[in-house]
């Protein structure tokens, strides 16, 4: 019975965090209807209701979000201890879950991740493409992605790059058709490229500095996106004005195919850092993949 328990509850686990039966049959390669029976089936031997069930969400009871909040750290603990023992052996294994936006991983996360994997038939990678700013511990990264000033103090960071250039760029076709700005008043002018962050839901704010200054430039145009890949595209076909890094544009730059303005206006962005929380216990097979994506001088 109790080891019942302990498996029927680590499915509850799943599902109280994603806060889904879907995307926690999806975790955990199972059915719905078998994660229903089993949650029920549970919530029956315990004689109370763990989740409130609509049409819409699915969301812990007072008991579920008890068990959530008390139990659901102790078995992370049985988890890292049973990881740390494992990794006793000659080969490091499992799966480390990273989380980071698209242009990140295509130029920096994968090209140092991928020779492991063929030395290590056992390591698992799962990469997740996500602009949020989300807690990974509470949604089970292992491994998450931001610049330097972005970090949380509970977390350890190991950097992943030097200091991020920012470039304004438009396409020759778009300055056929308007000036080049020069001031943050003519900027304000242009049809801007933005963001949707999908943290708060709004339009991020072009970071710059003037003689020193920091400022955030609120710009607006036709076009929201919310990757930085589709707003590349929309200044490439002459759409307007968009905030990239170097990294990105610098080969449509060289090409003649966009053009950098106001480049004494644009500030590089701290580092790049991988972060991950700080356990007592790392496993090999993360520490392996930190050692691979750390930035080397």
């Amino acid at each position: 019975m109790a080891r019942d328990n302990i498996n029927d509850i680590l499915v509850f686990l799943a599902v109280a965090r994603e806060r889904s039966f879907t995307r926690a049959a999806a975790k955990l390669g199972m059915t719905q209807s078998a994660l229903s029976h089993i949650v029920r089936s549970l919530e029956a031997r315990l004689g109370v209701r763990l989740l409130t069930r609509t049409t819409r969400s699915v969301s812990p009871t007072e008991a579920g979000e008890r068990l959530l909040q008390n139990v659901g750290p102790r078995l992370e603990e049985i988890e890292a201890e049973i990881t740390a023992v494992s990794d006793l052996g000659d080969k490091p294994a499992g799966t480390i879950r990273i989380t980071a936006i698209d242009h990140v991983i295509d130029t920096i996360l994968w090209p140092r991740i991928a020779p492991l994997l063929p030395q290590y038939p056992d390591l698992h990678v799962e990469i997740s493409s996500d602009y949020r700013l989300i807690d990974i511990a509470a949604e089970r990264y292992d491994i998450g992605v931001r610049h330097g000033d972005q970090l949380e103090k509970d977390m350890i960071g190991v950097r992943l790059t030097a200091e991020v250039p920012m470039r304004i760029v438009g396409a020759p076709a778009y300055f056929a058709r308007r000036p080049v700005p020069a001031s943050l008043q003519d900027l304000m002018k242009h049809n801007c490229i933005t963001l949707r962050l999908p943290s708060s839901g709004g339009l991020y704010a072009w970071e710059l500095a003037h003689e020193g200054q920091p400022l955030e430039a609120r710009v607006r145009g036709q076009s929201v996106f919310t990757n930085v890949y589709h707003m590349l595209d929309a200044a490439l076909h002459g759409v307007g004005l968009a905030f990239l890094p170097e990294s990105l544009v610098g080969p449509h730059l060289e090409a003649g195919r966009l053009v950098s303005v106001m480049d004494d206006w644009c500030i590089p962005f701290e580092p790049l850092h991988a972060f991950y929380p700080s356990r007592r216990h790392s496993s090999r097979a993360l520490m392996l993949v930190i050692d691979a994506i750390r930035f080397k001088e």
